[in-house]
């Protein structure tokens, strides 16, 4: 598992799809609020004057000299429901992060948000 701390430091550097493709550049982690564990992070893509994010779970990612190795397809996390360099993912938007991957979504026992920049 990766950890948060070290996570961090790959801030900037490539995040890449499992066959070495280069989907973007880390932006930021998110972690699952529930656990406190790294969940997701964010992928700067797009042309240098229309950049956005894009989020890709971290589950069995893996971390190289200079790059973060996703679990997905690069294809699949382009189209991923994306948010403005300077904005902030909407609680009610999480789901559909969630849906597009596949992943089963369950909001806090109180209605509270899965994920959460540490």
């Amino acid at each position: 598992m990766i950890q948060v701390g070290d996570i961090r430091e790959w801030r900037t550097h490539d995040v890449v799809d499992p066959d070495g493709h280069k989907i973007g550049t880390l932006e930021a982690i998110y972690v699952d609020t529930g656990t406190d564990a790294p969940s997701m992070a964010t992928v700067q893509i797009g042309l240098p004057t229309r950049h956005r994010l894009v989020f890709v779970p971290l589950d069995r990612a893996l971390v190289g000299p200079g790059y973060v190795k996703v679990a997905y397809d690069k294809a699949l996390v382009k189209s991923c429901p994306a948010i403005g360099t300077d904005d902030v993912l909407p609680a009610e938007d999480e789901v559909n992060i969630f849906q597009h991957y596949g992943l089963a979504y369950t909001p806090g026992a109180g209605g509270e948000r899965r994920l959460a920049r540490p």
